[in-house]
């Protein structure tokens, strides 16, 4: 496949060939082989797919939420190529018995996976890290949708084991000491977040950054939703992520959200949801990750304290990314490194996250200039409703995984229209192919390029447009 006249995250424009499972080639009036499909990218943005380090994708379990067809399908649409799953599923992925169910399951993927091991009371780290487990956590310093809260011995516990093994641990933090009780007597839609407060999880971040730093060692903080949070762990040296909905909604919301809009953690105020808006587009936020955690809407049309917490966003994350990059609100640089090179770098993917000569072809080709409104029955996810319904996004009109078309549409179809097509379930576990890859490449010696190749200035322009900005920190 060869995409002529495509823009590049930096502006560049730049013809991209792709042959089996990597992009062969990228350079100016590239020569079109025979029988060589190609794609008339002029006008339109051919991006990294977005690797998202967080979803729910309940399988084991709670397949009446979510499968791994339905959830991946959902993530292709939305332009997202690699997905990482929590453990916190049922049973949940804290031995190597559960991790083999799961992966089984997740062959149904049609876009790439890892899979997180959990962290309990239970847990069998010698069997689960002997598999090909992407990270341990999500750790849940404070009880969430599947009660694997842990305390802090049990953390450093897998601290240690992660360290020993090269793994990072990935960790909720909210301290639950720390949640206001008082507002427990209320049945407002806005009493989950005054119960789950803003300060219990600036604690709680300061403490697991402050035990991570005492061993030496790294961690990553999941759904960041406090400016607090996210400086600490950004000045501690530990990575974050922030999901679309702390971006984008706050308490305010919560009149027209009700219990739909419950989450771990929770909604802040609207300052404070602006202050976390800053640091996404400043760069001391690393990555979105979108904590895609559908239920039904039978089951979120609870009351307040019995209605699950959770809210599905892996379709139309990168979606609202890029109707901001539009009105020039972020940059697409700076979405092409919070969704792609970011993740890529933080989490050691090496041929992900970039689109140069010999990376994965896991490419996302949009029309910046058409955006339609997000709708919940168009969506692909099998929960039934979203967040943001009603907002303008930039849907993508063709998404590759290493190569292989795993959504189409034509470009004057919305989406969810009748033109959209899904490929085959080509997903696999990144972490069992890194570890094929770096054998095959030992045993077959140096890497040569192809005959094809860019001139010295090229491709040192590449490499700069593919790097993440150097601001991000």
């Amino acid at each position: 496949m060869l995409f002529r006249n495509a823009t590049l995250a930096d502006g560049r424009r730049r013809d991209v060939r792709v042959s089996g499972e990597t992009v062969a080639a990228v350079g100016e009036d590239l020569g079109v082989r025979e029988d060589e499909r190609t794609v008339d990218a002029t006008g339109k943005r051919l991006l990294p797919g977005m690797i998202d380090a967080h979803v729910h994708f309940r399988e084991p379990g709670d397949s009446h939420k979510e499968d791994w067809t339905t959830g991946s399908r959902s993530a292709a649409a939305g332009g997202v190529t690699t997905v990482v799953d929590q453990p916190n599923t049922s049973p949940p992925t804290v031995d190597g018995d559960a991790f083999d169910e799961k992966a089984t399951l997740a062959a149904d993927s049609l876009v790439d996976f890892g899979l997180n091991g959990g962290v309990t009371a239970d847990w069998d780290p010698d069997s689960l890290l002997d598999r090909d487990v992407f990270a341990l956590g999500e750790v849940f310093l404070a009880d969430s949708t599947g009660n694997m809260g842990v305390e802090e011995p049990l953390f450093l516990d897998a601290l240690a084991e992660a360290d020993a093994r090269d793994v990072t641990v990935t960790v909720h933090a909210e301290d639950a000491s720390l949640f206001n009780v008082s507002a427990q007597e209320r049945d407002d839609a806005d009493a989950w977040s005054a119960y789950r407060t803003a300060r219990a999880e600036a604690a709680a971040v300061a403490r697991a950054c402050e035990v991570a730093a005492e061993r030496d060692t790294t961690i990553h903080v999941a759904h960041t939703s406090t400016p607090q949070g996210i400086d600490t762990a950004s000045e501690a040296g530990m990575t974050c992520e922030v999901t679309p909905h702390h971006m984008y909604l706050s308490r305010n919301d919560l009149r027209d959200l009700d219990t739909y809009g419950r989450m771990n953690p929770p909604l802040r105020r609207e300052k404070r949801r602006q202050r976390v808006y800053d640091r996404v587009v400043d760069g001391t936020v690393d990555m979105i990750a979108t904590d895609h955690a559908p239920h039904t809407a039978d089951e979120k049309d609870a009351a307040i304290w019995d209605a699950p917490s959770g809210v599905p966003g892996v379709e139309t994350a990168l979606p609202m990314l890029l109707a901001d990059a539009r009105t020039g609100d972020l940059t697409y640089e700076r979405v092409r490194d919070l969704t792609a090179a970011n993740p890529a770098e933080v989490f050691a993917l090496p041929s992900k996250g970039r689109i140069a000569e010999g990376m994965d072809a896991d490419l996302v080709l949009v029309d910046p200039g058409k955006t339609h409104p997000i709708r919940a029955d168009r969506l692909h996810t099998k929960c039934d409703w979203t967040p943001f319904e009603g907002r303008e996004a930039v849907f993508p009109e063709l998404t590759l995984v290493r190569g292989s078309v795993v959504y189409e549409r034509d470009s004057d179809d919305r989406p969810g229209g009748g033109s959209e097509t899904f490929g085959e379930a080509v997903g696999r576990n990144v972490r069992t192919a890194a570890e094929a890859n770096s054998d095959r490449a030992s045993e077959s010696g140096p890497v040569t390029r192809g005959e094809e190749t860019e001139s010295i200035a090229d491709l040192a322009a590449e490499v700069v447009e593919e790097r993440p900005d150097d601001d991000r920190r």
